[in-house]
């Protein structure tokens, strides 16, 4: 609970969070607390307060964030499953990364509070139409367990979801049906590394040629959403609460986090945002209507160098800041379930992940389609090779 920051180091919270109250109820062990990006406006595991967050299948690369601890561990042993928060792909970026199971459920489908809701805590509570809880694990079985128990209303989130009438971890078993599928490996625009690509693109015709769905190569129309997302993110910050933190410990903070602080935001830059937001969600739901679940990559790169928060070149093209992430955020966006799953491994060995999106509400489905992927395409008794390395005498279990 410090965020990742210098103006929480000493915080300590007065109350759990609704998850935590649940898992503990549920007699859950809960092991510590994980490393994170600066108030989560990174997806890597950088922050001026604690160590950079590294990746176990190669300590010199980042883990992705900005859930990065929240992966790392699972990736590395410390538990079976891990609890991360995700506002434009933060629980699917470091899953992807660290070869893991990750997913963000329908907005409201497991409640916020204290988090983004807490108006005390300027940069904590922030990103409140974005954020989402979501479990990271080994398997889908185990996520699956963990929502059995988080999910549900609580009066403390406005935007919480009622109960519905699904066995969690039953949807994690099911046969999966023929289904419509669409798969889009750039969204028409992006920058993508061909290896991810050609990983990938073979994860994607296993539900045609193992599951029996039929897959097109389809994509919503839009543009790049980063201005959009960004906007939106602003507008769900504490500008005023964030700026006055940032006035007297500007030097000790993320420059990145600085600037965006800094920046000039008018409400017609919000107003642009809300309204582009609005579009995106409207052409989202319109081509749902003609698929049952949406596929692409997770992220457009490998992991890459831990010191850097963005690579520089997406293959042979040179990258802005951003570039890299242009497949997790328009779920924030909508609200929609959204998991990533191991689709492969590089030739250096790193983990590459498939990202699956369904429908409005339709968290049973991703579930489902996870499992039957994992089914076919298992990946759990695939660990990184510091994990098999540890156990004397033990060969490495990270190159199968």
């Amino acid at each position: 609970m410090t965020a990742g920051s210098v103006a929480y180091a000493e915080f300590v919270p007065q109350e759990d969070d609704v998850v935590v109250e649940r898992l503990k109820a549920a007699d859950a062990i809960v092991l510590g607390k994980t490393n994170v990006s600066e108030f989560g406006y990174a997806a890597t595991g950088h922050n001026p307060l604690f160590q950079t967050t590294r990746n176990p299948w190669n300590l010199a690369l980042t883990s992705g964030g900005s859930s990065a601890g929240s992966a790392a561990a699972v990736a590395a042993g410390m538990g079976p499953v891990s609890i991360g928060t995700d506002g434009g792909g933060s629980v699917r970026i470091p899953a992807s990364f660290c070869g893991l199971f990750g997913m963000k459920p329908s907005m409201g489908r497991i409640p916020l509070y204290p988090s983004c809701r807490d108006e005390r805590y300027p940069g904590i509570s922030s990103w409140e139409t974005l954020e989402h809880v979501g479990p990271i694990s080994r398997t889908v079985a185990d996520s699956a367990l963990l929502l059995s128990v988080v999910v549900g209303p609580d009066d403390r989130d406005r935007h919480s979801l009622p109960v519905q009438p699904l066995d969690w971890q039953q949807a994690a078993t099911g046969d999966l049906p023929a289904l419509r599928v669409a798969y889009s490996p750039d969204w028409g625009y992006a920058k993508v590394d061909q290896e991810v690509l050609e990983i990938v693109g073979r994860a994607a015709r296993v539900f045609e040629d193992d599951l029996g769905c039929s897959v097109d190569e389809a994509t919503p129309h839009f543009d790049n959403l980063q201005e959009i997302f960004w906007g939106i993110a602003m507008a769900d910050s504490d500008l005023e609460g964030m700026r006055a933190l940032a006035e007297r410990r500007a030097s000790l903070m993320m420059p990145h986090l600085v600037a965006s602080l800094e920046a000039p935001w008018t409400a017609e830059d919000f107003t642009r945002a809300g309204m582009g937001r609005k579009a995106v969600c409207n052409e989202m739901s319109r081509f749902m209507r003609d698929y049952d679940l949406l596929l692409t990559p997770t992220v457009a790169v490998p992991p890459f160098p831990i010191d850097l928060l963005s690579p520089a070149a997406i293959g042979d093209f040179p990258a802005e800041p951003h570039e890299w992430l242009p497949f997790t955020a328009p779920m924030n966006l909508t609200g929609q379930p959204a998991a990533t799953v191991p689709a492969g491994w590089t030739r250096k060995g790193l983990p590459v992940g498939l990202q699956i999106a369904g429908g409005h509400l339709d968290d049973a489905l991703v579930l489902m389609a996870s499992a039957a992927f994992e089914a076919v395409s298992p990946w759990k008794d695939r660990w990184p090779p510091l994990v098999g390395n540890l156990a004397e005498g033990a060969p490495s279990r990270g190159r199968n």
